[in-house]
């Protein structure tokens, strides 16, 4: 028979290799799934409030938040996308149209001041005749059905993805909303940490990832609400359009709110009112600009017990490493391991007395002496300031 050091490093063998299959398996959801613990960490509160009300029908509580966060993602999206597409299919019918009926010389004379007078120059030093430059243009609109229809077999793909992940993100946050405390019971039953460890560190993460989402939303909404004051003031075009494009563009910090105004200022300008481009340009530089600076950590301190610093590195950081969802897996990986600093220094530090170790006299037990456990710059309890 085998002796017991040999089962164990076949065990170990084995158990290496359930991991590495497992995340083969879970690797085409692992985003949807990742968000789907994320949010019902975050909803699970809500979740439990609402099965009281519900006498215990946590079912029917999980079906009534996932459809509240199908129509939360669908609305807004589904809205701009429609409007969007209007947009681009009004503009090319009214390109085509003015070319077959007026030429090119029409389509330049309905243009913007300053982009005409440059639209003319440039026809003028093109060795091409008005007649043969009108049956090209008509040629090169027509003959771009193709490269559209391409266009939008790709854009459906892309979405048809986006669509897949989303289902996969639903499915499992309904299960983790119904069954969400007996897989955390689970997980502290066999995991090889002590007794409470797990649960510290799942609390820690369910802090992060709600202190992340809450004050990412709230920072990009007052960010695209002093945008529409912008947008109002000089009487943009579409307002509502560019204050929702200006929400979802300020959620991915590297771009941020203030791109949507300063392409709007641009779009000013070269229709011809300089003035509000000048007033939108400051505005969206300083005010909408600066918002994020301000307000978000104001938030996000609220249930982030780490330095603001740390914080913005971390998001930086875990948006360069794994896209969109690192806004709220950098975060987690740094709360990961200061959590697991505090809990090294609190139960195995240098101070933490053996187990076999009589406790020195006069001397409170590391538990009552230090609860929380060390609290340092990086780690600082709620409502303390740096």
């Amino acid at each position: 028979m085998a002796s017991e050091q040999t089962a164990r490093r076949v065990f170990t063998g084995l158990i290496l290799l359930s991991i590495l299959l497992m995340a083969l398996v879970i690797r085409p959801f692992a985003k949807g799934f990742f968000l789907a613990a994320v949010l019902a960490g975050v909803l699970y509160g809500l979740h439990a409030r609402l099965t009281r009300r519900l006498r215990g029908r946590k079912n029917v509580s999980a079906g009534l938040i996932c459809t509240a966060v199908i129509l939360a993602l669908l609305l807004p999206v589904g809205g701009l996308t429609a409007f969007v597409v209007a947009e681009v299919t009004e503009g090319a019918q009214f390109v085509a149209r003015t070319v077959q009926q007026e030429g090119v010389e029409g389509l330049v004379q309905k243009l913007p001041g300053p982009v005409r007078k440059g639209v003319e120059r440039l026809m003028e030093r093109l060795p091409v005749e008005e007649a043969h430059l009108d049956e090209t243009l008509q040629q090169q609109v027509s003959s771009r059905g193709g490269t559209a229809a391409r266009a939008v077999t790709g854009a459906v793909a892309a979405t048809g993805s986006i669509a897949l992940q989303t289902v996969m993100m639903l499915i499992a946050l309904f299960f983790f909303l119904t069954d969400g405390r007996e897989l955390v019971r689970w997980l502290e039953s066999v995991s090889p940490l002590r007794p409470g460890e797990t649960l510290e560190i799942m609390r820690e993460f369910r802090s992060v990832s709600g202190a992340v989402l809450a004050s990412s939303l709230a920072t990009a909404g007052v960010q695209a609400l002093a945008a529409l004051v912008g947008f109002l003031i000089v009487q943009v075009p579409a307002p509502l359009f560019f204050a929702g494009v200006a929400f979802f563009m300020a959620l991915i910090p590297a771009v941020g709110a203030a791109i949507v105004v300063l392409v709007a200022a641009a779009l000013m300008f070269f229709s011809g009112h300089p003035w509000a481009a000048l007033f939108l340009a400051v505005w969206g530089t300083v005010v909408v600009g600066l918002v994020d600076n301000i307000v978000k950590p104001l938030l996000a301190k609220r249930g982030m017990h780490q330095h603001g610093a740390i914080v913005f590195f971390a998001l930086l950081g875990g948006l360069a490493a794994f896209g969109t969802v690192g806004l709220l897996l950098g975060p987690l990986i740094v709360a990961f391991f200061l959590a697991l600093v505090r809990i090294h220094e609190r139960d195995y530090g240098r101070n933490h007395p053996r187990p076999d170790s009589p406790p020195t006299p006069g001397r409170a037990p590391p538990q009552e002496a230090d609860a929380g456990g060390p609290r340092g710059p990086l780690t600082a309890g709620p409502g303390e300031r740096h």
